[in-house]
């Protein structure tokens, strides 16, 4: 068996191989468009690519002015409920309202709730 190769030829999936003709169908098509139909249709290729880029470009975008949003929102929470646990802390121990509301920023009316 020196001599011989066995050659491997990988075979696609029948989908596989239905898209790799199909695209070759394209091609082929677009080849014998005449000047003005291939300028057309380049036109058009190139606005439909200008469309997907904008629109992934909003999507990124959107999601970073999401993220930057909730992190803001958390934050703000966050600092809200230390505030409210603080202000627990101090009332437990005795502390007058007027003196919570000036270390924890929070209005008297939620210090005289707790």
């Amino acid at each position: 068996m020196s001599g011989n190769k066995i050659l491997y030829r990988p075979t696609l999936p029948f989908k596989a191989r239905k898209a790799v003709f199909e695209k070759l169908e394209d091609i082929a098509d677009v080849a014998s468009m005449s000047p003005e139909d291939r300028e057309r249709y380049d036109n058009s290729v190139k606005v439909y690519r200008d469309y997907l880029v904008t629109m992934d470009a909003a999507e990124q975008k959107g999601i970073k002015e999401g993220l930057e949003k909730g992190i803001e929102k958390g934050m703000k929470e966050g600092t809200q409920r230390a505030q409210l646990k603080i202000a627990r802390n101090m009332k437990a121990k005795g502390i007058d309202n007027e003196s919570i509301a000036e270390c924890t920023d929070l209005p008297l009316s939620i210090i005289e709730g707790l």
